[in-house]
């Protein structure tokens, strides 16, 4: 589907680089502002979601759809494709989320590596240490966000912390390069994708927001973030 520009959107991209500048960012916004639903649209259904009370949510399996809330536990399978992701995740149904262990963790990706997510991580880890079991990295979505999140001293909370503080690019959301999952190694990562081999042949991925990896990379486990803030 498509969603219409709002406000928050004008406001991110008011002085942008690439954004247009006095009399042409009036015409742009004129033209987006015009790009809503018509008044008397008509739609199949109505959904509101009162985002306030919704809980994070960490997949269990090997698509983004297999995804429950961290207080839950891994469900019955329900399909044979469900049945499959359960055998490659080495889960059984009934597991708490917050039981399973995790080895690496990953926060990067174009999707939430940007500076706001760099800073809901940094605002958890604040003063904290990686687990010891735990190899945890930062890979930030562009490298004008790597020069803002350094100019704003983040990369510092995530070095003081543990992480390693990498060049913005692709790394574990596809293991491209070197950064790649062993075979059975689980991952708290901030990516898009979860497929089986995405991070590397055998490595498995849990995806989640930057606030919950960063909390999964302090305590070793999946953890519900919301409990250390």
């Amino acid at each position: 589907g498509m969603v219409a520009p709002d406000e928050t959107t004008f406001a991110y991209l008011a002085g942008r680089p690439h954004a247009p500048r006095g009399a042409a960012w009036e015409k742009a916004l004129d033209h987006w502002r015009s790009l809503g639903s018509d008044q008397d649209a008509s739609f199949d259904g109505e959904i509101a979601v009162d985002a306030s009370k919704l809980e994070p949510h960490v997949t269990w399996g090997t698509t983004p759809a297999q995804v429950v809330p961290v207080t839950g536990r891994v469900p019955a399978p329900h399909s044979e494709t469900d049945e499959r992701a359960l055998r490659y995740m080495d889960l059984r149904p009934g597991v708490a989320l917050a039981d399973i262990a995790i080895d690496r963790v990953f926060i990067g990706s174009c999707t939430n590596a940007r500076l706001e997510d760099l800073r809901a991580a940094a605002s958890v880890i604040q003063g904290r240490r990686v687990h010891p079991k735990v190899r945890a990295m930062v890979v930030p979505g562009s490298t004008s966000v790597k020069r803002a999140a350094e100019n704003e001293g983040l990369d510092l909370v995530f070095k003081a912390a543990g992480f390693e503080w990498r060049n913005a690019g692709c790394s574990m959301c596809l293991g491209m390069n070197p950064d790649i999952l062993a075979p059975g190694e689980r991952c708290a990562s901030t990516s898009n994708r979860n497929f089986e081999g995405r991070q590397g042949s055998g490595g498995r991925t849990h995806l989640m927001s930057p606030p919950m990896a960063a909390a999964a990379a302090l305590t070793g486990h999946l953890v519900d973030v919301r409990e250390m803030m």
